[in-house]
């Protein structure tokens, strides 16, 4: 039985972002996640596609077959699909939407300023390139 990917689009320019797509790599046992760059290619059709902005990135999308996730409905959605101890962090799902887009909000809107910026997107190593769309 073959297993579903997830595609995770994400900030390219941002600490904060790209240090959750190494925490994602890191215990992504069933290697069931790819990852793109929200400015690269594959993020700017996929951001046409669903007729979001494709000059704002301040939101974490998860992409599961034709379906998109942003915000934290995305993030939940990331830990329930990286299994294990992690899953159990999807149980936040219960708090009503906009208190975690509210929060989530609040991170996205300061997260340059506590955890930086790039002035590009990562370039990953040779062995992880195979996970990265762009």
């Amino acid at each position: 039985m073959a297993t579903s990917k997830y595609i995770v689009f994400f900030d390219g320019e941002c600490n904060l972002c790209n240090s959750s797509v190494q925490f994602i790599i890191k215990r992504d046992k069933k290697n069931r996640f790819l990852f793109a760059p929200l400015q690269g290619k594959t993020g700017q059709a996929m951001l046409s596609k669903h007729g979001l902005p494709a000059d704002q990135f301040n939101s974490f999308i998860l992409a599961e077959e034709d379906r998109i996730y942003t915000r934290s409905a995305g993030a939940l959605r990331m830990l329930r699909n990286l299994g294990g101890f992690w899953s159990l962090g999807y149980g936040f799902i219960i708090v009503p939407r906009f208190i975690r887009d509210t929060v989530y909000a609040w991170i996205a809107r300061n997260r340059y300023r506590w955890f930086g910026k790039r002035e590009a997107c990562m370039i990953p190593t040779p062995e992880l390139k195979k996970k990265f769309l762009d």
